[in-house]
Protein backbone atom coordinates (compact mmCIF):
# COMPACT_ATOMS: atom_id res chain seq x y z
CA UNK A 1 0.00 0.00 0.00
CA UNK A 2 1.40 3.52 -0.62
CA UNK A 3 1.06 6.48 2.10
CA UNK A 4 -2.25 7.69 0.88
CA UNK A 5 -3.77 4.02 0.89
CA UNK A 6 -2.31 3.57 4.51
CA UNK A 7 -3.54 6.45 5.69
CA UNK A 8 -7.30 6.42 4.49
CA UNK A 9 -7.06 2.33 5.41
CA UNK A 10 -5.76 3.65 9.59
CA UNK A 11 -8.53 5.83 9.64
CA UNK A 12 -11.07 4.16 8.12
CA UNK A 13 -10.54 1.56 11.13
CA UNK A 14 -10.70 4.70 13.61
CA UNK A 15 -14.17 5.59 12.17
CA UNK A 16 -16.31 2.93 11.45
CA UNK A 17 -19.18 2.87 14.60
CA UNK A 18 -18.60 -0.09 17.00
CA UNK A 19 -20.98 -2.92 17.03
CA UNK A 20 -22.47 -1.61 20.59
CA UNK A 21 -23.06 2.16 18.87
CA UNK A 22 -25.30 -0.01 16.09
CA UNK A 23 -27.16 -1.93 18.53
CA UNK A 24 -27.96 1.17 20.89
CA UNK A 25 -28.88 2.91 17.61
CA UNK A 26 -31.35 0.19 16.89
CA UNK A 27 -32.59 -0.12 20.55
CA UNK A 28 -33.29 3.33 20.50
CA UNK A 29 -35.12 3.25 17.15
CA UNK A 30 -37.36 0.42 18.56
CA UNK A 31 -38.32 2.51 21.83
CA UNK A 32 -39.53 5.04 20.27
CA UNK A 33 -41.63 3.39 17.09
CA UNK A 34 -43.64 1.41 20.00
CA UNK A 35 -44.28 4.37 22.02
CA UNK A 36 -45.27 6.42 19.08
CA UNK A 37 -47.64 3.89 17.52
CA UNK A 38 -49.20 3.17 21.49
CA UNK A 39 -50.08 6.77 21.42
CA UNK A 40 -51.55 7.06 17.73
CA UNK A 41 -53.57 4.28 18.70
CA UNK A 42 -55.03 5.98 21.88
CA UNK A 43 -55.35 9.00 20.01
CA UNK A 44 -56.27 7.60 16.61
CA UNK A 45 -53.76 9.37 14.23
CA UNK A 46 -52.92 7.13 11.33
CA UNK A 47 -49.17 7.08 9.60
CA UNK A 48 -47.61 5.27 7.24
CA UNK A 49 -44.22 4.80 8.47
CA UNK A 50 -41.78 5.18 10.88
CA UNK A 51 -38.26 4.65 9.71
CA UNK A 52 -34.55 6.01 10.44
CA UNK A 53 -33.28 8.36 8.53
CA UNK A 54 -29.89 10.26 7.93
CA UNK A 55 -26.50 8.57 8.02
CA UNK A 56 -27.28 6.44 11.37
CA UNK A 57 -31.00 5.66 9.52
CA UNK A 58 -31.21 3.48 6.27
CA UNK A 59 -27.74 5.40 4.62
CA UNK A 60 -25.62 4.05 7.16
CA UNK A 61 -22.65 6.12 6.47
CA UNK A 62 -22.49 7.75 9.97
CA UNK A 63 -19.03 8.28 11.82
CA UNK A 64 -18.36 6.40 15.23
CA UNK A 65 -19.53 8.99 18.01
CA UNK A 66 -22.29 10.23 15.84
CA UNK A 67 -25.18 8.80 17.86
CA UNK A 68 -27.55 11.65 16.76
CA UNK A 69 -30.93 9.59 15.22
CA UNK A 70 -33.18 11.29 12.81
CA UNK A 71 -36.59 9.61 12.86
CA UNK A 72 -39.37 10.25 10.37
CA UNK A 73 -42.84 9.53 10.23
CA UNK A 74 -44.91 9.72 7.52
CA UNK A 75 -48.25 11.26 6.95
CA UNK A 76 -50.58 10.43 4.24
CA UNK A 77 -51.23 13.32 2.11
CA UNK A 78 -54.77 12.28 0.92
CA UNK A 79 -55.73 12.63 4.62
CA UNK A 80 -55.42 16.22 4.16
CA UNK A 81 -55.57 17.07 0.44
CA UNK A 82 -58.99 17.88 0.81
CA UNK A 83 -58.25 20.57 3.58
CA UNK A 84 -55.28 22.41 1.74
CA UNK A 85 -57.24 22.29 -1.72
CA UNK A 86 -57.44 25.72 -3.51
CA UNK A 87 -54.32 27.21 -1.36
CA UNK A 88 -51.56 28.94 -2.53
CA UNK A 89 -48.03 27.48 -1.49
CA UNK A 90 -47.51 30.23 0.96
CA UNK A 91 -50.83 29.38 2.47
CA UNK A 92 -50.26 25.89 2.37
CA UNK A 93 -47.16 25.98 3.57
CA UNK A 94 -48.58 27.88 7.04
CA UNK A 95 -51.38 25.55 7.44
CA UNK A 96 -49.54 22.60 7.10
CA UNK A 97 -47.13 23.93 9.50
CA UNK A 98 -50.06 24.10 11.52
CA UNK A 99 -51.08 21.11 11.73
CA UNK A 100 -47.55 19.52 12.37
CA UNK A 101 -47.03 21.70 15.47
CA UNK A 102 -50.64 20.61 16.90
CA UNK A 103 -49.25 16.49 16.34
CA UNK A 104 -46.11 17.36 17.61
CA UNK A 105 -47.60 18.80 21.05
CA UNK A 106 -50.78 16.75 20.80
CA UNK A 107 -48.42 12.96 19.95
CA UNK A 108 -45.17 12.99 19.23
CA UNK A 109 -43.58 15.17 22.57
CA UNK A 110 -46.74 13.34 25.10
CA UNK A 111 -45.75 9.82 23.07
CA UNK A 112 -41.79 10.74 25.13
CA UNK A 113 -43.32 10.12 29.11
CA UNK A 114 -40.35 7.11 29.46
CA UNK A 115 -38.01 8.38 32.07
CA UNK A 116 -34.94 7.51 29.65
CA UNK A 117 -36.51 10.41 27.78
CA UNK A 118 -35.29 13.31 28.43
CA UNK A 119 -36.59 17.33 27.82
CA UNK A 120 -38.78 16.93 24.83
CA UNK A 121 -38.64 19.80 23.00
CA UNK A 122 -40.30 21.78 19.97
CA UNK A 123 -37.80 23.07 17.53
CA UNK A 124 -38.45 24.66 13.99
CA UNK A 125 -36.09 26.94 11.76
CA UNK A 126 -38.46 26.19 8.79
CA UNK A 127 -40.07 22.96 9.77
CA UNK A 128 -41.21 22.21 13.25
CA UNK A 129 -40.01 18.87 14.60
CA UNK A 130 -38.96 17.52 17.97
CA UNK A 131 -36.22 16.81 19.65
CA UNK A 132 -35.30 14.99 22.28
CA UNK A 133 -31.98 13.38 24.72
CA UNK A 134 -31.98 9.42 25.59
CA UNK A 135 -30.41 8.53 28.38
CA UNK A 136 -28.53 5.52 28.45
CA UNK A 137 -25.24 4.23 30.89
CA UNK A 138 -24.66 7.93 31.21
CA UNK A 139 -24.50 8.65 27.83
CA UNK A 140 -27.05 11.05 25.65
CA UNK A 141 -28.07 10.24 22.73
CA UNK A 142 -30.18 13.57 20.93
CA UNK A 143 -33.21 12.24 18.45
CA UNK A 144 -34.83 14.25 16.32
CA UNK A 145 -38.43 13.25 15.54
CA UNK A 146 -39.64 14.61 12.32
CA UNK A 147 -43.19 14.40 10.09
CA UNK A 148 -43.61 14.46 6.62
CA UNK A 149 -46.14 13.49 3.77
CA UNK A 150 -45.55 10.10 2.49
CA UNK A 151 -45.57 11.43 -0.93
CA UNK A 152 -44.94 9.24 -4.37
CA UNK A 153 -41.97 10.09 -6.28
CA UNK A 154 -43.87 11.07 -8.94
CA UNK A 155 -46.08 13.29 -7.52
CA UNK A 156 -42.41 15.03 -5.85
CA UNK A 157 -40.90 15.15 -9.75
CA UNK A 158 -43.87 16.61 -11.14
CA UNK A 159 -45.03 19.11 -8.18
CA UNK A 160 -42.11 19.21 -5.95
CA UNK A 161 -42.45 18.46 -2.00
CA UNK A 162 -45.30 20.04 -0.02
CA UNK A 163 -42.82 20.53 2.94
CA UNK A 164 -38.96 20.96 2.98
CA UNK A 165 -38.55 17.50 4.16
CA UNK A 166 -40.46 15.09 2.33
CA UNK A 167 -37.69 14.70 -0.27
CA UNK A 168 -35.89 12.90 3.07
CA UNK A 169 -36.70 9.37 2.87
CA UNK A 170 -35.95 8.89 -0.69
CA UNK A 171 -32.75 10.74 -0.14
CA UNK A 172 -31.52 7.37 1.97
CA UNK A 173 -33.14 4.92 -0.34
CA UNK A 174 -31.27 6.19 -3.16
CA UNK A 175 -28.06 5.85 -0.98
CA UNK A 176 -28.80 3.04 0.34
CA UNK A 177 -29.92 1.54 -3.22
CA UNK A 178 -26.78 2.97 -4.89
CA UNK A 179 -24.10 2.79 -2.89
CA UNK A 180 -21.97 -0.38 -2.62
CA UNK A 181 -20.59 -1.06 1.42
CA UNK A 182 -17.01 -0.34 -0.33
CA UNK A 183 -18.12 3.22 -1.08
CA UNK A 184 -20.05 4.29 2.23
CA UNK A 185 -16.73 3.64 3.97
CA UNK A 186 -15.43 6.40 1.57
CA UNK A 187 -18.32 8.62 2.38
CA UNK A 188 -17.02 8.38 6.23
CA UNK A 189 -13.48 9.39 4.96
CA UNK A 190 -15.18 12.27 3.08
CA UNK A 191 -17.05 13.55 5.83
CA UNK A 192 -14.48 12.77 8.56
CA UNK A 193 -12.40 15.31 5.66
CA UNK A 194 -14.43 18.01 5.57
CA UNK A 195 -15.18 17.86 9.48
CA UNK A 196 -11.43 18.10 10.41
CA UNK A 197 -11.29 21.66 7.60
CA UNK A 198 -14.41 22.43 9.59
CA UNK A 199 -16.13 22.75 6.51
CA UNK A 200 -19.18 20.38 7.42
CA UNK A 201 -22.92 21.35 7.69
CA UNK A 202 -24.58 24.07 8.69
CA UNK A 203 -22.31 24.72 11.44
CA UNK A 204 -19.50 25.13 9.04
CA UNK A 205 -16.84 27.29 10.43
CA UNK A 206 -15.69 28.09 6.85
CA UNK A 207 -18.56 29.98 4.62
CA UNK A 208 -21.82 30.03 5.72
CA UNK A 209 -22.77 26.13 5.33
CA UNK A 210 -20.26 23.92 4.34
CA UNK A 211 -20.56 20.36 2.74
CA UNK A 212 -23.59 18.10 3.61
CA UNK A 213 -23.95 14.63 4.11
CA UNK A 214 -25.76 14.03 1.34
CA UNK A 215 -23.92 16.04 -0.86
CA UNK A 216 -20.49 13.86 0.45
CA UNK A 217 -22.81 10.65 -1.10
CA UNK A 218 -23.24 12.11 -3.80
CA UNK A 219 -20.07 13.36 -4.48
CA UNK A 220 -19.11 9.44 -3.85
CA UNK A 221 -21.68 8.36 -5.97
CA UNK A 222 -20.43 10.22 -9.29
CA UNK A 223 -16.60 9.76 -8.96
CA UNK A 224 -16.83 6.30 -7.36
CA UNK A 225 -14.21 6.30 -4.85
CA UNK A 226 -12.85 9.16 -2.97
CA UNK A 227 -8.81 8.81 -4.90
CA UNK A 228 -10.68 9.68 -7.77
CA UNK A 229 -12.82 12.55 -6.75
CA UNK A 230 -9.87 13.98 -4.66
CA UNK A 231 -7.96 13.88 -8.28
CA UNK A 232 -10.76 15.97 -9.87
CA UNK A 233 -12.01 17.82 -6.82
CA UNK A 234 -10.27 21.05 -8.23
CA UNK A 235 -12.58 20.74 -11.53
CA UNK A 236 -16.18 20.82 -9.45
CA UNK A 237 -16.38 24.16 -9.73
CA UNK A 238 -16.53 23.75 -13.12
CA UNK A 239 -17.78 19.98 -13.47
CA UNK A 240 -21.63 19.89 -13.09
CA UNK A 241 -22.82 16.84 -11.61
CA UNK A 242 -25.93 15.66 -13.05
CA UNK A 243 -27.87 12.57 -12.72
CA UNK A 244 -30.32 13.67 -15.53
CA UNK A 245 -27.18 14.06 -17.99
CA UNK A 246 -28.07 17.44 -18.60
CA UNK A 247 -24.81 19.53 -20.20
CA UNK A 248 -23.42 22.27 -18.18
CA UNK A 249 -25.16 24.93 -21.24
CA UNK A 250 -28.35 23.25 -20.45
CA UNK A 251 -28.11 23.98 -16.26
CA UNK A 252 -26.96 27.61 -17.15
CA UNK A 253 -30.12 28.27 -18.42
CA UNK A 254 -31.96 27.44 -15.46
CA UNK A 255 -32.43 30.29 -13.71
CA UNK A 256 -32.41 29.28 -10.42
CA UNK A 257 -29.17 27.39 -10.99
CA UNK A 258 -27.37 30.67 -12.33
CA UNK A 259 -25.71 31.46 -9.37
CA UNK A 260 -24.75 28.86 -7.92
CA UNK A 261 -21.16 28.03 -7.18
CA UNK A 262 -21.13 24.41 -7.15
CA UNK A 263 -24.06 22.17 -9.02
CA UNK A 264 -24.61 18.83 -7.70
CA UNK A 265 -28.14 17.65 -8.68
CA UNK A 266 -30.50 15.32 -6.08
CA UNK A 267 -31.00 12.61 -8.51
CA UNK A 268 -34.93 12.36 -6.62
CA UNK A 269 -35.77 16.14 -8.26
CA UNK A 270 -34.06 17.68 -10.78
CA UNK A 271 -34.80 21.17 -10.22
CA UNK A 272 -32.86 21.01 -7.11
CA UNK A 273 -29.15 21.50 -6.78
CA UNK A 274 -27.69 19.90 -3.35
CA UNK A 275 -24.69 22.10 -4.22
CA UNK A 276 -26.09 25.50 -3.80
CA UNK A 277 -26.06 26.24 -0.63
CA UNK A 278 -22.40 24.81 0.20
CA UNK A 279 -19.97 27.45 0.29
CA UNK A 280 -17.46 28.76 -2.15
CA UNK A 281 -15.33 29.97 1.00
CA UNK A 282 -15.47 25.71 1.85
CA UNK A 283 -14.91 24.84 -1.36
CA UNK A 284 -11.65 26.87 -1.89
CA UNK A 285 -10.33 25.96 1.67
CA UNK A 286 -10.77 22.48 0.99
CA UNK A 287 -9.69 22.20 -2.51
CA UNK A 288 -6.54 23.83 -1.04
CA UNK A 289 -6.20 21.12 1.65
CA UNK A 290 -6.99 18.03 -1.31
CA UNK A 291 -4.25 19.17 -2.99
CA UNK A 292 -1.48 19.84 -0.38
CA UNK A 293 -2.76 15.92 0.92
CA UNK A 294 -2.10 14.78 -2.06
CA UNK A 295 1.24 15.95 -2.83
CA UNK A 296 2.52 15.77 0.82
CA UNK A 297 0.26 12.77 2.35
CA UNK A 298 -0.57 13.12 6.22
CA UNK A 299 -2.64 11.59 8.50
CA UNK A 300 -3.71 15.14 10.23
CA UNK A 301 -5.73 15.88 7.41
CA UNK A 302 -8.24 13.57 8.45
CA UNK A 303 -7.99 14.80 12.20
CA UNK A 304 -10.72 16.30 13.95
CA UNK A 305 -8.79 19.02 16.19
CA UNK A 306 -9.79 22.42 17.77
CA UNK A 307 -9.98 25.72 15.12
CA UNK A 308 -6.28 27.20 17.37
CA UNK A 309 -6.44 31.29 19.04
CA UNK A 310 -5.06 33.82 16.86
CA UNK A 311 -1.15 34.87 18.37
CA UNK A 312 -1.69 37.94 19.64
CA UNK A 313 1.17 39.44 20.30
CA UNK A 314 3.57 42.01 19.18
CA UNK A 315 5.35 40.27 16.66
CA UNK A 316 1.48 40.20 14.86
CA UNK A 317 0.00 43.71 15.46
CA UNK A 318 0.86 45.04 12.83
CA UNK A 319 -0.97 42.40 10.32
CA UNK A 320 -3.93 42.50 12.93
CA UNK A 321 -4.47 46.13 12.89
CA UNK A 322 -6.18 45.21 9.57
CA UNK A 323 -8.66 42.67 11.87
CA UNK A 324 -12.05 43.28 13.61
CA UNK A 325 -13.71 41.77 15.82
CA UNK A 326 -17.86 41.70 16.84
CA UNK A 327 -18.39 39.39 19.97
CA UNK A 328 -21.76 39.13 20.88
CA UNK A 329 -24.03 36.37 23.17
CA UNK A 330 -27.34 35.47 22.02
CA UNK A 331 -29.77 36.19 25.16
CA UNK A 332 -32.53 33.89 23.60
CA UNK A 333 -31.68 30.37 23.22
CA UNK A 334 -35.21 29.00 21.85
CA UNK A 335 -33.66 30.84 18.72
CA UNK A 336 -32.23 28.13 16.37
CA UNK A 337 -28.67 28.69 15.94
CA UNK A 338 -29.59 28.71 11.82
CA UNK A 339 -32.14 31.70 12.41
CA UNK A 340 -29.54 33.61 14.20
CA UNK A 341 -26.71 32.68 11.82
CA UNK A 342 -28.35 33.71 8.94
CA UNK A 343 -29.28 37.23 10.69
CA UNK A 344 -25.43 37.42 11.14
CA UNK A 345 -24.45 36.80 8.20
CA UNK A 346 -26.86 39.65 6.55
CA UNK A 347 -25.44 42.02 9.26
CA UNK A 348 -22.37 41.39 7.85
CA UNK A 349 -23.06 41.61 4.32
CA UNK A 350 -24.80 45.09 5.17
CA UNK A 351 -21.83 46.01 7.17
CA UNK A 352 -19.49 45.30 4.53
CA UNK A 353 -21.44 47.32 1.69
CA UNK A 354 -21.83 50.38 3.80
CA UNK A 355 -18.05 49.93 4.60
CA UNK A 356 -16.61 49.94 1.46
CA UNK A 357 -18.43 52.64 -0.08
CA UNK A 358 -19.68 56.28 0.66
CA UNK A 359 -22.85 57.50 -0.15
CA UNK A 360 -21.65 58.66 -3.34
CA UNK A 361 -20.67 55.38 -3.91
CA UNK A 362 -16.82 56.78 -4.08
CA UNK A 363 -14.22 54.61 -1.92
CA UNK A 364 -14.80 54.34 1.75
CA UNK A 365 -12.38 51.64 3.69
CA UNK A 366 -12.06 49.53 0.66
CA UNK A 367 -12.49 45.97 0.50
CA UNK A 368 -14.25 44.18 3.72
CA UNK A 369 -14.26 41.09 4.19
CA UNK A 370 -15.77 38.86 7.16
CA UNK A 371 -16.76 35.34 8.75
CA UNK A 372 -19.16 34.35 11.46
CA UNK A 373 -17.91 31.82 13.72
CA UNK A 374 -20.28 30.33 16.77
CA UNK A 375 -20.21 28.13 19.45
CA UNK A 376 -24.56 27.65 20.04
CA UNK A 377 -23.53 25.69 23.11
CA UNK A 378 -22.20 28.55 24.85
CA UNK A 379 -24.72 31.11 23.07
CA UNK A 380 -21.27 32.74 21.24
CA UNK A 381 -21.19 34.78 18.25
CA UNK A 382 -18.78 35.93 16.36
CA UNK A 383 -18.10 38.26 13.25
CA UNK A 384 -14.63 39.31 12.36
CA UNK A 385 -13.68 41.26 9.72
CA UNK A 386 -10.95 42.25 7.20
CA UNK A 387 -10.59 46.24 6.59
CA UNK A 388 -8.09 47.31 4.00
CA UNK A 389 -7.99 50.71 5.27
CA UNK A 390 -8.71 50.94 9.33
CA UNK A 391 -7.83 55.00 8.37
CA UNK A 392 -9.00 57.18 5.62
CA UNK A 393 -8.34 61.02 5.30
CA UNK A 394 -11.38 63.29 6.73
CA UNK A 395 -12.89 64.43 3.49
CA UNK A 396 -12.56 63.06 -0.61
CA UNK A 397 -12.97 64.30 -3.97
CA UNK A 398 -16.36 63.40 -4.97
CA UNK A 399 -16.69 64.42 -8.89
CA UNK A 400 -20.28 66.26 -10.26
CA UNK A 401 -21.59 66.69 -13.40
CA UNK A 402 -19.97 66.94 -16.46
CA UNK A 403 -19.20 71.24 -17.10
CA UNK A 404 -21.52 71.16 -20.15
CA UNK A 405 -24.98 69.96 -18.30
CA UNK A 406 -26.17 73.35 -17.40
CA UNK A 407 -28.77 72.56 -15.19
CA UNK A 408 -26.84 70.33 -13.05
CA UNK A 409 -24.06 72.35 -12.64
CA UNK A 410 -25.82 74.98 -11.37
CA UNK A 411 -27.33 73.24 -8.63
CA UNK A 412 -24.06 71.42 -8.14
CA UNK A 413 -22.48 74.60 -7.63
CA UNK A 414 -25.62 76.04 -5.34
CA UNK A 415 -25.08 72.54 -2.44
CA UNK A 416 -21.27 72.94 -2.98
CA UNK A 417 -19.23 75.88 -2.61
CA UNK A 418 -16.24 74.68 -2.48
CA UNK A 419 -16.10 73.29 -6.40
CA UNK A 420 -13.95 73.32 -9.05
CA UNK A 421 -13.17 72.60 -12.71
CA UNK A 422 -10.62 69.39 -13.59
CA UNK A 423 -11.28 67.00 -16.92
CA UNK A 424 -14.47 68.56 -18.14
CA UNK A 425 -16.62 67.61 -14.43
CA UNK A 426 -17.08 69.53 -11.72
CA UNK A 427 -15.69 68.29 -8.48
CA UNK A 428 -16.13 69.40 -4.83
CA UNK A 429 -14.03 67.93 -1.10
CA UNK A 430 -16.60 66.29 0.52
CA UNK A 431 -16.42 65.66 4.93
CA UNK A 432 -16.39 62.06 5.63
CA UNK A 433 -18.60 61.04 8.45
CA UNK A 434 -16.39 58.43 9.42
CA UNK A 435 -12.61 58.55 9.11
CA UNK A 436 -11.92 55.26 11.47
CA UNK A 437 -13.25 51.65 9.92
CA UNK A 438 -13.72 51.20 14.31
CA UNK A 439 -15.48 54.39 14.65
CA UNK A 440 -17.91 53.14 11.78
CA UNK A 441 -18.51 49.93 13.11
CA UNK A 442 -19.30 50.68 16.54
CA UNK A 443 -21.81 53.68 15.42
CA UNK A 444 -23.75 50.89 12.68
CA UNK A 445 -23.97 48.19 15.62
CA UNK A 446 -25.79 51.13 17.47
CA UNK A 447 -29.21 50.24 15.51
CA UNK A 448 -28.62 47.41 13.25
CA UNK A 449 -27.99 44.16 15.65
CA UNK A 450 -30.59 41.70 16.17
CA UNK A 451 -32.77 42.28 19.14
CA UNK A 452 -31.91 38.94 20.85
CA UNK A 453 -27.78 39.95 20.52
CA UNK A 454 -25.93 41.67 23.23
CA UNK A 455 -22.75 43.16 22.70
CA UNK A 456 -19.81 41.90 24.59
CA UNK A 457 -16.67 43.60 22.55
CA UNK A 458 -16.38 45.60 18.83
CA UNK A 459 -12.92 46.29 18.98
CA UNK A 460 -9.39 46.25 16.63
CA UNK A 461 -8.82 42.22 16.80
CA UNK A 462 -5.68 42.59 19.19
CA UNK A 463 -8.53 43.41 21.43
CA UNK A 464 -10.24 40.22 21.48
CA UNK A 465 -11.51 38.83 24.28
CA UNK A 466 -12.95 35.55 23.90
CA UNK A 467 -11.78 31.90 22.83
CA UNK A 468 -14.19 31.96 20.20
CA UNK A 469 -13.72 35.15 19.18
CA UNK A 470 -9.82 34.32 19.00
CA UNK A 471 -11.04 31.43 17.04
CA UNK A 472 -12.96 33.49 14.61
CA UNK A 473 -10.22 35.62 13.87
CA UNK A 474 -8.16 33.07 13.15
CA UNK A 475 -10.31 31.10 10.56
CA UNK A 476 -10.81 34.81 8.79
CA UNK A 477 -7.12 35.02 8.47
CA UNK A 478 -5.91 31.38 7.45
CA UNK A 479 -9.23 29.76 6.14
CA UNK A 480 -10.65 32.35 4.04
CA UNK A 481 -8.24 35.53 3.10
CA UNK A 482 -5.73 33.67 1.39
CA UNK A 483 -8.40 31.56 -1.01
CA UNK A 484 -9.91 34.51 -2.33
Amino acid sequence: MNSIEEILSKTLTEIIPTEDELKLIDNITNTLRELLKERAIDININYTTIEPQGSTGIKQTQLRGDFDIDLFIGLDYNEFEEKYKGLSKSKLKRESKKDFLRLCNDWIIKSLQNAQFEKPRLLYAEHPYVTVDYLANHNRTKVDIVLYFDLNLDFIKKNGPITAVDRTPYHGRFVRDNLTLDQKNDVRLLKQFFKSQHSYGDKSAVGRIGFIGYSAELLIYHYQNLLNLFSKFHELKNTPLDHFNRSKKQLNKISHFQNDYLIIIDPIDKNRNVGSAISRRAYAFCNHQIQTFLKEPIKKYFEIEEIPLININSNTEHELSHYFIIELVNKDSSVHYTINRDKLYSLGDSIASNAEKEFTRDERFGRIEYELYFENDKNEYNLALYCEKPLISPSFTRRGPPIDQTRHVEKFKHKNSNYFEKDGYLWTETKRDFTSFLNFLQFFLKDGLPSNFQIINVNNALSTQTYSGKKAIYILKNYIMPFL
